[in-house]
């Protein structure tokens, strides 16, 4: 009994080390244009937590193309509920304001 429980939690700490290193591979920084003095910083997108939610065709290619660069994401899209702002409405996922900037715009 004690080696199976045992098996069990060396076998999800396995998971879990797996997942934390794929969700740092898998990783999409969105590099702004300009990037001026005072800007806020790039936006992170953690695509592997968003993956182990979601189905692929949940985004692609219905709100996001597959190829890296065709998807001119901005702020002002995502305010009207483009992009990012399809599921962070408030209801589906967190609001977009100036109080969550730090979840996505990260240094």
């Amino acid at each position: 009994m004690r080696l199976a429980v045992s098996l069990a939690v060396v076998g999800l700490l396995l998971v879990a080390l797996v997942g934390f290193v794929a969700a740092v591979e898998g990783d999409i920084v969105f590099q702004r244009k300009g990037g001026g003095a005072g800007e806020a910083p790039p936006a992170l997108f953690p695509h592997w937590v968003h993956r182990i939610r979601f189905k692929c065709y949940v985004c692609h290619d219905a709100i996001f193309q597959m190829k890296a660069g065709t998807n001119p994401v901005t702020m002002d899209g995502i305010r009207e509920g483009k992009f990012c702002g399809t599921c962070h409405d408030g209801k589906t996922a967190f609001t977009v304001s100036f109080e969550t900037c730090g979840r996505c715009h990260r240094e």
